[in-house]
């Protein structure tokens, strides 16, 4: 089975951070990293204030629902780091981004080990994490709006990684 990585970077909110997660679940990702700023669970190492961990993990819960229980995630500091790492051990890194070299999504074949950068719902991912992905990814739009919100996006570009067949004939 296709191994997936989820890396939501500076999403602002914690109703698309459940979001993600449960669609996550739905799609048995094999974890979901979050940088920045995006809110994430609490966690055994949490070092944020208590009150503050506890109302954005009520936030998430509300879409979520307990599936940021069921998902393996991490919260990391350094996104470069992760993501040469990720690279060392095989990994395509990918950004869902509408750029100018970005790729059509349902065109896209993807390898058997993927990680998916997601980013911010307004600005999108920043030019200097897109400068570190492998390939850019676009999802076409047919109506008058320019996007996908940010979790509708991710839960698709996922439902064609863990569906798409690679070359090798596996998912």
């Amino acid at each position: 089975m296709r191994q997936i990585i989820l890396v939501a970077h500076n999403v602002r909110s914690a109703h698309n951070v459940g979001s993600l997660l449960r669609t996550a679940d739905g799609l048995a990702i094999n974890k979901v990293v979050f940088s920045g700023y995006t809110p994430y669970p609490v966690s055994k190492t949490d070092v944020r204030l208590p009150h503050i961990s506890q109302k954005i993990e009520s936030q998430i819960h509300k879409t979520a629902l307990r599936a940021e229980q069921s998902v393996t995630w991490e919260h990391i500091d350094q996104l470069t780091a992760y993501l040469n790492g990720l690279r060392k051990t095989g990994f395509e890194i990918a950004a869902l981004e509408q750029t100018g070299r970005a790729v059509e999504l349902r065109s896209y074949v993807p390898p058997n080990k993927i990680a998916l950068v997601v980013g911010n719902e307004i600005t999108g991912i920043e030019v200097d994490v897109l400068n570190q992905v492998d390939i850019h990814l676009q999802i076409r739009m047919l109506g008058q709006k320019e996007s996908f919100n940010v979790s509708i996006a991710a839960g698709i570009a996922m439902y064609h990684l863990r569906y798409t067949a690679s070359k090798a004939g596996q998912r």
